[in-house]
C-alpha cells in the first residue's frame, strides 16, 4: 500500500490535506498513528506518522502492530455470526447450554452480541497480564474470578443497553464450546487465514517485537496520576522524555479485547465484509451487523450485533472503539458509501471519534 492518494470510485483523496490532519495530530518525536481507507476492492488511502519506539527513535511504519483491545469484540461477533450461519449455534440460544455464569439462565447469544444481556461492566483495566508471563497465565482462573466479584446483573436480559466486556468474554468460551478449538485459534482458522493476514499482521500475541508499537502514556496528565488506581505497577515501563513506556500486556479475555495488529490488517478484514462475496460472512448473515437492535420494549438503540451506530453528515456508520493501556483505536464501516475505515495509535489517550470523524470527512469529500 502506498501513502499517495488513489483514485476510488468517485472518492478522490485530497492527499495534502489528509496527510496535513495526520501530522498536526501527532508530531514526528511523539507516538505514532495509522490511518487506513479501503473501498471494497482496493485502498483509497494510507498513512502512517510518529514513532513507534521513541527512545530508539523507530519510526512508526504502516506494518507495526498495536494492541487493539475492544476492536476486537467485532472479531468475534463475527466469528459468532459464522457459526450462526453454518447452523452450529442459534442467536436465541441461551448461553447457559454452552459456559457456565452466575446470572439469569434467560440471557441469550444475541443479546450478549447486542449489549442487552444486563450483565455488569467492572472497569476492565486491571484484567490485564505482562506478556512476558503469558504461557503460564490460566484464562479460565482469570474468568471464574472476575464472575465472583461481580455476581450481580446491572438489569434484567434485554431490558436496556449496557456495554458489557464480561458478555464477550463469554462469548469467546460459547466459541470454544462448539468448535472445541481455543477462541484464538478460532478466529485465526476463520477470519485470518481466508483473508491472508500472517501472524506478523494480526494475532493475539505479539509475533514479532521489533514490528509491534510501544504503547505510551502521557507524563503530564489525569491518567498518569490516576495510574496507580487504575492499572498494574507492573504495566509501568520508563519514561522517555515526556512519555511513560507502558510494557507489553495481553488481556485475561482475548475475546473482548485481546487483538493485536495493524490498521492495514483491520482494514481488510473490514473490506471483505463491505464486499458483495466477502469470505467470512454470507449477505444473509452479514445484514444482522447493519440491523439496529431493539430491547424487549420495542426501543431502538444504537447497536446492531456486533456495532455501535454512529452518524456523520447524515450518514449512518458503523464503528468499533479499543481503548486500553498505551494505545486507542476505532474503526469505521460505510456501507452506502463503500468505504471503510480504521486509526490506531500508541498512546492511551486519543479522541478516536472526533479525529476519525475529521480525517473521513476529508477522503469522502469530493
Amino acid at each position: 500500500m502506498s501513502n499517495s492518494a488513489i483514485f476510488a470510485g468517485e472518492h478522490v483523496v485530497k492527499n495534502s490535506k489528509v496527510t496535513h490532519l495526520l501530522s498536526e495530530l501527532s508530531s514526528s518525536d511523539e507516538p505514532g498513528i495509522q490511518y487506513v481507507v479501503v473501498n471494497s476492492d482496493s485502498v483509497v488511502f494510507e498513512h502512517s506518522f510518529g514513532k513507534a519506539d521513541i527512545k530508539n527513535n523507530v519510526v512508526l511504519k504502516s506494518s507495526h502492530t498495536m494492541a487493539a483491545f475492544s476492536m476486537t469484540k467485532m472479531l468475534t461477533a463475527i466469528g459468532i455470526l459464522q457459526l450462526v450461519e453454518r447452523n452450529k449455534i442459534k442467536l436465541d440460544a441461551k448461553i447457559s447450554l454452552y459456559v457456565d455464569h452466575p446470572y439469569s439462565a434467560e440471557i441469550t447469544i444475541k443479546q450478549l452480541l447486542s449489549h442487552t444481556s444486563g450483565l455488569p461492566d467492572p472497569i476492565p483495566l486491571k484484567w490485564v497480564h505482562l506478556a512476558k508471563n503469558h504461557n503460564t497465565f490460566n484464562e479460565k482462573n482469570a474468568l471464574k474470578k472476575v464472575l465472583l466479584n461481580n455476581l450481580k446483573a446491572s438489569s434484567l436480559p434485554g431490558e436496556k443497553y449496557e456495554y458489557s466486556n464480561i458478555g464477550y468474554w463469554l462469548l469467546g468460551g460459547v466459541i470454544e464450546k462448539i468448535t472445541d478449538l481455543t477462541y484464538s485459534d478460532y478466529i485465526n482458522k476463520n477470519i485470518f487465514e481466508p483473508l491472508h493476514l500472517s501472524n506478523s499482521e494480526i494475532g493475539f500475541v505479539i509475533a514479532h517485537k521489533d514490528n509491534h508499537a510501544k504503547g505510551y502514556l502521557k507524563k503530564y496528565s489525569f491518567m498518569n496520576l490516576l495510574k496507580s488506581f487504575l492499572i498494574e505497577d507492573t504495566t509501568w515501563g520508563e519514561y522517555e522524555g515526556n512519555w511513560l513506556h507502558i510494557n507489553n500486556v495481553y488481556l485475561n479475555g482475548p475475546a473482548f479485547g485481546g487483538a493485536i495488529g495493524s490498521a492495514n490488517a483491520f482494514s481488510r478484514i473490514l473490506q471483505s465484509l463491505l464486499s458483495e462475496n466477502s469470505v467470512l460472512l454470507g449477505s444473509n448473515t452479514k445484514r444482522h451487523l447493519y440491523s439496529q437492535v431493539k430491547t424487549n420494549s420495542g426501543e431502538e438503540i444504537d447497536m446492531t450485533l456486533g456495532w455501535h451506530i454512529g452518524e456523520l453528515n447524515d450518514m449512518r456508520y458503523y464503528f468499533k472503539e479499543g481503548g486500553g493501556a498505551g494505545f486507542h483505536s476505532e474503526m469505521r464501516i460505510y456501507p452506502d458509501a463503500n468505504l471503510a475505515s480504521v486509526l490506531m495509535v500508541n498512546r492511551t489517550s486519543f479522541n478516536t471519534r472526533k479525529q476519525l470523524s475529521n480525517l473521513d470527512m476529508q477522503v469522502m469529500s469530493k
